[in-house]
């Protein structure tokens, strides 16, 4: 699809980075599903994020953005946040702080043009901001770093309100859901919509493979679950962000809910034919995959795509519900295992199967040389080789186990 470039401008004349606008609007300081949603390959985001996080700037990466611009500030120096350093680093042009009027003056799909500091709309400025640079983001990020002490103060205050506020369901799992789905002494692995979470899938197909786990996706983590020929049986995320075809193949879809029981876009499932169950809690979703996991009774749970680093719990991401990662992590305790650990330690082992089919497969050659040669000598040598070639599978089965 061509662009259509200002009069009196040609392609050639034209400076700066030229998409159509996809505007996000407001999101509660995030950056909406749906707007990641619609993003495509050389459009100008247009959001509206303080602290722009690592998660949402992969998103925008990962959708071929070509522009990206924020009404507020991408970095505020409240801590170091991930976010700008990554669009930056993948050479997306990133305007910031250029004020909401920029999203009365624009619309959905209107051709763009970044440049400068600049926002324009045809040959008029429409809106004026801070282009970030590598160089301009390293000086920002430097100088956050010394909001992080006051940072840590508010998140540890955080962490005890929500402990007061969710004590019944951390402790006695008040308020979680039942599933059809039976995790009880099972493995279940949990695929959170982390960066990093498709890399950890491919390391793990060994492991899903042999140990069959139960599969639960959270948000965009059940589409990698998809991408990696899964489909999960359990799938958590807000109303907005769960695929309804990908939903309506999972055996249970759970949904945060308010405390009062009222869940957000609950409609836009039921008219797809999906009929959730809400989970009353303001932990975040990926925390709530662990919970219930926990609570159904599996016997080990395998995080995938999680983030639980300091930065990680300091950059709020889509959620800001950082303080319950904390306590679910305790709560679950031993059963927790990451996956890089699972994918560092877990080995491919030879299976009982393996050995019987090389077992027949000695019989095998075994019958056609009897039925060939008719000499007794040969029953005596097949029989000791196929033995000792049982015996050395077996032992090496057994080594790789150990």
């Amino acid at each position: 699809m061509g662009i259509k470039w200002p009069r009196g401008r040609t392609k050639e004349a034209a400076v700066g980075v030229v998409g159509p606008a996809r505007l996000g609007g407001r999101a509660g300081g995030e950056v909406s599903p749906e707007l990641l949603r619609r993003l495509g390959r050389g459009d100008v985001a247009v959001i509206d994020q303080v602290d722009l996080d690592r998660a949402t700037a992969h998103a925008l990466v990962d959708a071929g953005v070509a522009g990206v611009v924020n009404v507020s500030p991408s970095i505020s120096g409240r801590y170091p946040n991930l976010g700008p350093e990554i669009l930056t680093d993948a050479g997306v042009a990133l305007l910031d702080d250029v004020g909401d009027a920029v999203l009365r003056r624009l619309r959905d799909g209107a051709t763009v043009r970044l440049h400068d500091g600049g926002v324009y709309l045809g040959e008029e400025e429409i809106a004026r901001g801070f282009s970030q640079t590598p160089e301009t983001v390293a000086d920002q990020l430097a100088e956050a770093r010394s909001g992080l002490a006051a940072q840590l103060e508010a998140f540890s205050a955080n962490t005890t309100e929500f402990m007061g506020r969710e004590r019944a369901m951390l402790l006695d799992g008040v308020g979680v859901p039942g599933l059809e789905t039976s995790m009880n002494g099972r493995t279940v692995l949990v695929v959170a919509p982390g960066p990093d979470r498709a890399t950890e899938l491919r390391r793990l197909r060994h492991f899903v493979r042999e140990e069959r786990p139960v599969l639960v996706g959270v948000g965009g983590g059940a589409e990698s679950l998809k991408a990696a020929g899964w489909t999960p049986s359990v799938v958590v995320g807000t109303a907005l962000e769960i695929d309804p075809e990908l939903a309506r193949k999972a055996v249970d879809v759970v949904i945060p809910a308010d405390l009062d029981g009222h869940i957000a876009g609950l409609a836009r499932l039921q008219d797809a034919g999906i009929d959730p169950v809400g989970f009353p809690s303001s932990a975040n979703p990926e925390d709530m995959a662990l919970i219930l996991a926990q609570r159904h009774g599996a016997s080990l749970v395998v995080a995938c795509g999680f983030e639980a680093t300091l930065s990680g719990f300091l950059d709020r991401g889509r959620t800001g519900s950082n303080p319950s990662t904390v306590l679910t992590r305790l709560r679950l305790g031993p059963t927790l295992v990451d996956a890089s650990a699972v994918a560092a330690l877990h080995r491919h082992r030879v299976t009982t199967g393996a050995v019987l089919l090389l077992l027949l497969a000695v019989m095998a050659v075994g019958a056609t040389a009897l039925l060939a040669s008719g000499v007794a000598e040969a029953i005596v040598m097949l029989v000791r080789e196929g033995w000792t070639a049982a015996l050395g599978a077996a032992q090496a089965a057994q080594g790789v186990r150990g």
